[in-house]
């Protein structure tokens, strides 16, 4: 997938599809394949070369919308083996942890592969990820999703217990997606630039709790925790409501800055 789209979908490109029950489909675009839902099938030849924002029909004459997926919406459809992190806190997190074109980040947990995928888009082609886990079947996964998304050139995977340290020195931003974050802080220490951005999530307060001790005894400062709060509107002019569900906490985040 490329950073620069044109005007209309090319082989190669994943398209959003939305149904006439406004649900979303997205997959990428093969000229062999064919998309097939109970409303009908349409060939992916014949969405080949038409413009974004334009509505296509199955064989049945189900009209349906094709628009190009942001990056929210492909992290929320990849394949996925643990609870990903989710958008809400991924756009917080890239901000507060200042990640964008250049930066060098190092994460621990890839999981399946959500925040990777964000990491990388964020870095862009002159920045880079090296994402860090011990499970073989997780990054196996991570793997193939950032591959599928086109980042794979862009991110690092090392199988490893970070116990043992990370192999990089004064990276711009580190973020640890593990259970007990304060087991690890003097090895962020040692990876992180002085001054660098550390971040965390955690279900649960206590784990939070316990991660602020760890963070104070071991010289971090200007730190911050939160809890990211997104309710959806239902978007009809005449009677404008919230959601009637609502996907509340998802965890506590962690930001912090090490002191040299």
């Amino acid at each position: 997938m490329t950073t620069h789209k044109s005007i209309t979908a090319n082989e190669g490109d994943f398209v959003l599809l939305v149904d006439p029950r406004n649900k979303e489909h997205i997959f990428q675009l093969n000229t062999a394949g064919i998309f097939q839902t109970n409303h009908g099938t349409i060939k992916h030849a014949d969405l080949i070369g038409n413009a974004w924002g334009s509505f296509v029909k199955t064989h049945l004459g189900k009209e349906f919308m094709m628009v190009e997926p942001s990056i929210s919406d492909l992290i929320v459809s990849i394949k996925r083996t643990t609870t990903i992190m989710y958008p809400k806190d991924i756009g917080y997190i890239l901000l507060k942890m200042n990640i964008g074109e250049g930066v060098n980040v190092v994460e621990a947990g890839s999981g399946s592969g959500a925040l990777t995928s964000a990491f990388c888009w964020a870095v862009g082609s002159s920045g880079h990820v090296y994402s860090y886990e011990i499970r073989h079947d997780s990054q196996n996964l991570a793997r193939k999703n950032i591959n599928k998304l086109g980042y794979i050139d862009r991110v690092t995977f090392k199988e490893k217990d970070v116990s043992f340290g990370f192999d990089e020195e004064n990276v711009d931003a580190l973020f640890l997606d593990v259970p007990n974050p304060e087991d690890y802080l003097v090895q962020v220490r040692e990876t992180l630039r002085p001054g660098g951005f550390f971040g965390n999530l955690v279900p649960t307060m206590n784990q939070v709790s316990s991660l602020l001790e760890s963070l104070i005894a071991h010289g971090f400062a200007l730190i911050d925790v939160c809890e990211i709060m997104l309710r959806f509107y239902k978007p009809v002019p005449s009677r404008l409501r919230p959601e009637d569900r609502m996907t509340a906490h998802t965890g506590f985040l962690t930001f912090a800055r090490p002191l040299s």
